[in-house]
């Protein structure tokens, strides 16, 4: 727009001040005399001077007719200062003289935010944000009708440390080290639900530093040292504890050795007894059986005969009575 009205003010003034020359002009005066005035009259007359400026006004308007956005960005069309409906893709567009083009990147953008926030035991901590967004190209026209080309200052920003504030204010200082991904997840989901109705997009938030102040730091020191010494004791204590354990385990198995070892003992001690008195058992029984058979078959005959067999030619010397009460000595 600008282009055009100063390339029309320009190719006025060159058609008009182009366009009318002025003449030298001849009279005779009473006393018959000739006079001439140089340049006294003007005269309107075409010039090729004019045929430029007119050259002018139409390369003036053609240039108000095109515009081009750059890749990465969409272009906000304005009549007269009022927003259309539509945006205008990357690229050479032609445009009415009296509209006008507002270029918004659309690409993803990242920012870095300092700020401080307070734990749920009012700990003060310092952070150190960064923010990665990015607009919707279908809806840019509406952001900037209703917030404007600066709407990562009106809108954006203050939600971030609204949203990082009452975050932080949920946990204790010493969980808030420990929940550091959790944390930026849910300021990002936060802060991308406000943004949405402005067709913003949150693509993530990141804590790049937590920083708390010196007090605080040394007391977690030193409750981490404390922590880390009663760890340390109770790991030796519990090795002390397992080493008697498994000695009594070792005892008790050692015990349980050699009782089974005895009773094994024992037992096979009865099995042999108990064999060896199966064995006399049947011994005697088979004994019993031979001296039963052996009876069976002696007869007073058999008996002579191995009597006679068995005798030595010698005569007794000695004779006992049949009651058995005296004995008498044949030698005598």
């Amino acid at each position: 727009m600008f282009i055009l009205i100063l390339g029309t003010i320009l190719a006025i003034v060159l058609y008009v001040a182009l366009g009318f020359q002025y003449q030298d002009v001849t009279y005779v005066d009473a006393k018959g005399q000739t006079h001439t005035q140089k340049g006294k009259a003007r005269e309107w007359k075409s010039r090729p001077a004019q045929v430029l400026a007119l050259v002018v006004l139409l390369v003036a308007v053609l240039l108000s007719c095109v515009t081009v956005v750059p890749t990465g960005y969409t272009g906000i069309l304005t009549t007269f200062g009022r927003v259309e409906n539509r945006t205008i893709s990357a690229g050479a567009h032609l445009i009415l003289p009296w509209q006008n083009v507002v270029k918004m990147d659309n690409r993803t953008q990242k920012v870095q935010i300092t700020t401080e926030a307070f734990s749920s035991d009012i700990q003060q901590v310092n952070l150190q944000l960064s923010v990665n967004y990015c607009i919707d190209q279908e809806t840019a026209q509406e952001l900037y009708r209703t917030v404007g080309i600066n709407y990562y200052e009106n809108v954006m920003y203050p939600r971030v440390l609204e949203n990082t504030k009452a975050v932080f204010s949920q946990y204790t200082a010493e969980n808030l080290i420990a929940k550091r991904n959790s944390l930026s997840d849910q300021i990002a989901e936060s802060t991308a639900a406000d943004m949405k109705r402005y067709g913003i997009t949150i693509v993530s938030i990141a804590i790049e530093d937590i920083d708390f102040t010196d007090a605080f730091t040394t007391a977690v020191e030193a409750k981490q040292v404390a922590a880390q010494n009663k760890l340390t004791a109770e790991t030796e204590q519990a090795q002390k504890t397992m080493e008697e354990e498994a000695t009594a385990r070792r005892a008790v198995i050692a015990a349980n050795a050699e009782a089974e070892k005895a009773v094994i003992a024992a037992n096979a001690e009865l099995e042999v007894v108990k064999v060896q008195a199966e064995a006399a058992l049947y011994a005697g029984e088979k004994e019993a059986e031979m001296n039963k058979r052996i009876s069976e078959s002696l007869t007073e005959p058999l008996i002579q005969y191995y009597w006679i067999k068995q005798w030595d030619g010698k005569l007794p010397t000695t004779v006992l009575g049949d009651s058995g009460n005296y004995m008498i000595d044949l030698t005598e």
